[in-house]
């Protein structure tokens, strides 16, 4: 027997696009759902910095990328892109933004902190000791006194902790922020009172700029760490190198295991 010549043709049309309707809207659903999936397994992380700092160099250990350790010339005028991909499936998407103050920059710090805000940041200060951009057109090694180059930092980060903020505002879930102290070789001995300079309540120029962060976010919304960070340039051997190496890569590996805590990836 054909049951469904019992139900009338209006009633059998009407089933039909619900039934139409529901599985369209599964379909369509789809897309966001893989999207934030993907989004967990690979948030977004911003590199922010003056030029000099090592944004790029950074990135490139991060996501396992050979660069040139050895080149003269700093900085970039594009954003540049990298990926880091682990066995389990996970990993993050970092986008450096160009550490000039340029059309370019400013339109990096706009896609990053607003037209699609990322995850988390690693903002990247070197007290004092940022390689100084050449010239164009000028050979030889720039320079650049300390107090100029901490005088830039901060310049800086006035400009993107108030980003941070905004985006930290707008956003349903907690954001992150690493102060990521690079070029920590050079000043190993003061290492500990660069990176209280870098803390939060430390009373230093740049500790007072983190503190206004944390009140204009909100404490819940924003987490801060400040980690050490070097890399040498090619060890020529030996024990000192070595030991220097190794105290690199356990730095690398301090960050790196931040950065999956922060994300829930462990």
């Amino acid at each position: 027997m054909n049951r469904s010549a019992k139900i009338p043709g209006p009633a059998r049309g009407a089933i039909g696009a619900t039934i139409a309707s529901g599985a369209i809207g599964a379909f369509s659903g789809a897309p966001a759902k893989l999207s934030a999936l993907f989004h967990r397994r690979y948030p977004s992380v911003a590199v922010t910095g003056i030029t000099g700092v090592g944004k790029t160099r950074l990135a490139d250990r991060l996501a396992r990328r050979v660069s040139d350790a050895g080149t003269v010339d700093v900085g970039s005028a594009v954003m540049e892109r990298r990926t880091r991909s682990s066995a389990r499936g996970r990993g993050f998407r970092f986008r450096v933004v160009p550490g000039d103050n340029a059309a370019t920059r400013l339109g990096a710090l706009d896609e990053v902190f607003h037209d699609d805000p990322v995850d988390g940041v690693l903002h990247v200060v070197a007290w004092g000791h940022a390689t100084p951009r050449r010239t164009a057109g000028v050979s030889g090694t720039a320079e650049a006194a300390r107090e100029a180059q901490l005088a830039a930092e901060l310049e800086d980060w006035a400009v993107t902790s108030h980003l941070v903020a905004s985006m930290a505002v707008r956003r349903e879930k907690p954001i992150w922020l690493v102060i990521v102290v690079t070029k920590a070789d050079l000043f190993e001995d003061e290492l500990d009172e660069a990176l209280r300079y870098y803390s939060p309540g430390s009373g230093s120029p740049f500790g007072q700029k983190l503190d206004e962060l944390r009140a204009l976010a909100g404490g819940a919304r924003l987490s801060i760490d400040v980690l050490p960070m070097c890399s040498p340039e090619a060890p020529t051997g030996g024990t000192g190198a070595d030991e220097e190496q190794g105290r690199c890569d356990a730095r690398l590996s301090a960050l790196e295991t931040r950065m999956e805590q922060l994300s829930g990836h462990v």
